[in-house]
């Protein structure tokens, strides 16, 4: 796919970050999953650095215990380089979730047992000054080619861990798996959810974001507890 302005620069950690982020599906993609919680696209200091959803270094380190090599995207943007686990910038948006799921549940063994972290588009936009472009704000031909691409892959892996849940991070997340789901044919059809987006430019992110996902999670009944060979999760 091509891009023009104002994207001068685009990422694909699928590609440069391509160790981590195959670490992070063959430990905990395995099995059925009864929640899927998907983001819209990377950050430039979580998922562009280190090939994991919301994927803040030391979240991913030391928490899912993930580290490897990391390579550099073909056209770098000089204000936006890729160091992976080498970064020392942190993804806010990665340590709120991260540090969300850690708080309920302690270790990742016992989060992944139920739920999977997923991103709808797996690239990184940047406009020459470097700010981060969002996927629905690209232009229309070239937005409808990459949410063709991205709606497969949603329903691929729809069909591959089968949840009953799947949770927008957000209101665009939300919006996609509600086409796909509308649009695909599947085994079994998930109940559709949403939280809040952690990220600090929202200012309702700002105010006990934590305790407003456990909240929206009551409201809409999405599952909190752990599967029937865990412990119940803890309360925030």
């Amino acid at each position: 796919m091509r891009f023009s302005a104002p994207v001068t620069h685009v990422y694909n950690p699928l590609r440069y970050a391509r160790a981590p982020y195959a670490a992070y599906l063959e430990r905990y993609a395995r099995d059925g999953k009864r929640v899927i919680f998907l983001g819209m696209n990377p950050g430039p200091f979580g998922m562009a650095q280190t090939g994991v959803p919301f994927g803040e270094v030391s979240m991913v380190r030391d928490w899912l215990k993930i580290e490897a090599p990391v390579d550099k995207p073909r056209n770098e943007h000089p204000k936006r380089p890729i160091t992976g686990f080498a970064c020392t910038r942190s993804e806010v948006s990665g340590a709120r979730l991260w540090g969300l799921w850690r708080s309920l549940y302690e270790t990742p063994e016992r989060f992944f047992r139920a739920a999977f972290v997923a991103n709808y588009c797996p690239l990184v936009f940047m406009e020459a000054s470097g700010r981060n472009l969002t996927p629905d704000k690209l232009e229309r031909a070239e937005r409808a080619a990459l949410l063709a691409a991205c709606d497969e892959h949603l329903h691929q892996l729809l069909l591959t861990l089968e949840p009953e849940w799947i949770v927008g991070v957000g209101k665009f997340a939300e919006g996609r798996a509600q086409a796909v789901v509308s649009a695909h044919p599947l085994r079994r059809t998930p109940r559709l959810g949403s939280i809040p987006h952690p990220s600090p430019a929202s200012p309702a992110a700002n105010r006990n974001w934590a305790q407003s996902v456990v909240s929206a999670f009551e409201k809409q009944g999405v599952p909190l507890e752990l599967p029937r060979h865990g412990g119940p999760a803890r309360s925030v």
